[in-house]
């Protein structure tokens, strides 16, 4: 199997108003579709990120919380390309959002840093540039 890029994440969020404010209206994911599923009681919610990547945004009645932040078996967290990690985190802050200090990576002296969105998902921002 030979595959060409990620196609989308998948996220489900507890409230979906708050989620689909902090994913389009602060970190600027443009929407593609918006759709309810009566028969689940619930919204998805396509975002793109960039050309060829996605994020589907659903929500369900009640689900349940993750196991635990970040360490749990599965997936750790997003990472963003960003091209300035202080114009990002600046930015992120005038959102009120709490940023964690800047980090470097030992592999690449990449700067990077971390974040939540409204269920306490880890997001990391990485700067690429």
């Amino acid at each position: 199997m030979k595959t060409t890029g990620i196609h989308h994440i998948a996220i489900i969020c507890s409230d979906y108003e708050s989620s689909k404010n902090f994913y389009v209206n602060i970190l600027g994911f443009g929407i593609i579709q918006e759709t309810f599923r009566p028969a689940r009681n619930s919204y998805k919610l396509d975002l793109r990120i960039n050309e060829n990547t996605q994020i589907e945004l659903f929500s369900f009645p009640f689900p349940p919380q993750r196991a635990s932040n970040p360490e749990a078996c599965g997936l750790r967290h997003l990472a963003f390309a960003v091209e300035n990690v202080e114009e990002a985190i600046s930015y992120l802050k005038s959102h009120d959002l709490e940023v964690e200090n800047i980090r470097v990576d030992e592999i690449t002296g990449r700067k990077f840093t971390f974040f939540k969105d409204p269920d306490n998902l880890p997001l990391e921002i990485y700067e690429c540039s």
